[in-house]
């Protein structure tokens, strides 16, 4: 009983600081986790690593839901969030934005909740294909970058994207002591480009309405979560595939789910992709998430029994964790619409440099910069912005060949 009510206040705190993670910008789960990493062998005087365990299962999950409101409200994405930045931008100036909201969080619970029912058959899956296809994965990142630039009339366009994103991701993973590169290095590709671009347009933020239904197929349900499923099986087995490239994986393989479709793949990626990383750790012994490398070192060799229990922990934060993003966004839109859209604009684009600054100093305003500048192109050019993804796609891919 004890115990049990330990990993209750472990889920509360860990609920508590996703909130603060998951909202502001900038701030990433793997901070906080090395923190405690680095405070726990005074803290597991007091508290057992499976305490510490819960909360950073529960602080990961928060995160996961809540982070969807900055990269849709103030487009400041995350790796796992950067593609959900433009359809979240058109939903915001259709008055939609907590209808985007609403999407994602059905992908990431019902991601959640699949992975966590198919848990035991995904690790024995896991277990077998890994051995099988490892030595694959660059045919299979190859199949991606074609499948993304044929999507171009302008191919010629998109490859020059392609490769100049993927120049600008190889130059700042290799930069020495640059703190959280990807912080300048995504924002500036998805988000501040596309919040510069839009002050040429007219675009005033409407009212945004809290619809009770959403008009969507069922057909784009299963297919959005299903493939979301799948492409968080990659996630969890392969180091450098995000969840925004795992996103572009589950495009190709759903064609024509919309934006509705695709905030639900997002979050189901997002979400099934973490838990499965813990599944990936049984039966591999190998951790693909900063969180889940914090929960190995605690650890050290993690059981069937503690998965399942990690798995229940994951859907008591999630149960907990939708009503409270719910919360947040409906504040959002009821602050986001009475302001100037163009003040608005630039008052966001003041705060990512000055978090840019805070975070990874004046080397991370030269990469913002740059990478501004790039991110712009495709709206100029009229190329998909996915293209952009070279900034990870690339370094990848010479992860591989040379490993």
């Amino acid at each position: 009983m004890e115990l049990f009510i330990e990993l209750l206040i472990a889920i509360v705190f860990g609920i508590s600081i996703g909130t603060i993670t998951g909202i502001i910008p900038g701030i990433h789960i793997n901070l906080v986790v090395t923190l405690l990493i680095g405070f726990s062998a005074s803290l597991l005087h007091y508290i057992t690593p499976i305490v510490l365990c819960i909360f950073i299962i529960a602080l990961a999950i928060t995160h996961i839901f809540l982070d969807f409101i900055p990269s849709i409200f103030l487009g400041a994405p995350e790796e796992s969030t950067t593609l959900s930045v433009l359809p979240g931008h058109r939903y915001i100036l259709a008055g939609n934005g907590l209808m985007a909201v609403k999407l994602a969080l059905i992908g990431s619970f019902f991601g959640l909740f699949g992975a966590s029912i198919l848990m035991y058959p995904l690790i024995k899956f896991i277990a077998l294909l890994y051995p099988i296809i490892k030595n694959y994965m660059l045919f299979f990142l190859l199949f991606i970058i074609g499948s993304m630039i044929i999507q171009n009339t302008r191919k010629v366009w998109a490859i020059i994207v392609f490769i100049l994103a993927g120049i600008a991701g190889f130059l700042v993973f290799n930069i020495p002591n640059v703190r959280e590169p990807l912080f300048p290095l995504l924002t500036g590709l998805f988000g501040t480009a596309t919040l510069l671009i839009s002050l040429n347009e007219k675009n005033i933020i409407p009212q945004q309405w809290d619809t009770e239904t959403i008009a969507i197929e069922r057909k784009v349900i299963w297919k959005a979560l299903i493939s979301g499923q799948c492409s968080a099986v990659f996630v969890s087995l392969f180091p450098g595939v995000s969840p925004a490239i795992a996103a572009i994986f589950g495009m190709q393989l759903t064609k024509n789910i919309g934006d509705h479709g695709y905030m639900m793949l997002q979050g189901c990626i997002n979400s099934a992709g973490f838990l499965l990383s813990i599944g990936t750790v049984y039966a591999i012994q190998k951790a693909r998430n900063g969180a889940v490398v914090g929960i190995q070192q605690l650890l050290g060799i993690i059981t069937l029994q503690e998965v399942f229990l990690f798995a229940l922990a994951s859907l008591i934060t999630a149960a907990l964790a939708v009503p409270l993003t719910l919360f947040f966004a409906r504040i959002f839109c009821t602050i986001i619409n009475k302001v100037n859209y163009k003040k608005l604009v630039i008052a966001i684009l003041c705060f990512i440099v000055l978090l840019t600054i805070i975070i990874s100093s004046w080397i991370g305003i030269l990469i913002l910069i740059t990478t501004t500048a790039i991110g712009m192109i495709p709206g100029i050019v009229k190329v998909t912005r996915t293209q952009a993804m070279g900034c990870l796609l690339l370094p990848t891919i010479v992860y591989y060949i040379l490993t």
